[in-house]
């Protein structure tokens, strides 16, 4: 989930009066060409947007650039969670439970931006890689560990981004890949398969921190 470009990046600057107006068009032309499985370049959202390519590549400079706005407008309000809960089993329930629905509603676009990443991947493999910035998609980490932010003073460093890591599988498009679409589950029970998940991992995460092992061996 997620995408992120040095703060020098045009795409990163927000413009402001018709300058918003015009990106945010292109942006939401661009949700909706996703919506319906396509991954737009820069001039096809351009040309469905009714926007000169010259000003659509003053706010996108690459497809790259253009996938992480939309990216972006789609995670909306999640990219904005916290918790005051002080159970960190609670807030990650609480952060998969505010955030699933929206990746849901959202399902085509992230979709198509994991093609995107796929389709570079396979570039890269292949030494055919575009210039500019690449798609990268990392949201999911400063997410979850502001959900894990009650257990940094409890686990180790190495713990805690074990913990971290293992609860990324439970969090975003991949649970839809893995229980929507091979497992064939309904949506609230691919969000209860997830939360059980989450919730089994952080106590195991604090069994192991709690755990005195003998001396000599573990």
């Amino acid at each position: 989930m997620g995408v992120s470009f040095s703060s020098e990046d045009p795409a990163s600057t927000a413009p402001t009066g018709a300058s918003a107006r015009t990106r945010d068009l292109m942006v939401r032309t661009a949700v909706g060409l996703m919506q319906q499985g396509q991954t737009p370049s820069v001039s096809e959202a351009a040309e469905a947007a009714g926007v000169s390519r010259a000003t659509a590549y003053r706010y996108f400079p690459t497809q790259s650039a253009l996938v992480e706005a939309v990216v972006d407008h789609a995670l909306g309000p999640i990219l904005e969670w916290d918790s005051a809960l002080p159970d960190a089993a609670d807030r990650v329930q609480d952060l998969l439970a505010s955030s699933s629905h929206r990746i849901v509603e959202f399902e085509a676009t992230f979709k198509a931006a994991l093609g995107l990443s796929l389709q570079q991947w396979a570039q890269q493999r292949a030494g055919t890689v575009p210039s500019g910035p690449q798609f990268r998609r990392g949201h999911r980490i400063d997410l979850l560990e502001k959900a894990l932010g009650p257990l940094r003073d409890r686990l180790t460093p190495a713990q805690f981004d074990r913990l971290a890591q293992a609860l990324s599988l439970t969090f975003g498009l991949e649970v839809l890949l893995v229980l929507k679409d091979i497992w064939k589950v309904d949506v609230d029970e691919m969000r209860d398969v997830a939360t059980w998940t989450a919730r089994a991992l952080v106590r195991a995460a604090l069994m192991e921190a709690d755990t005195v092992w003998p001396e000599g061996g573990a």
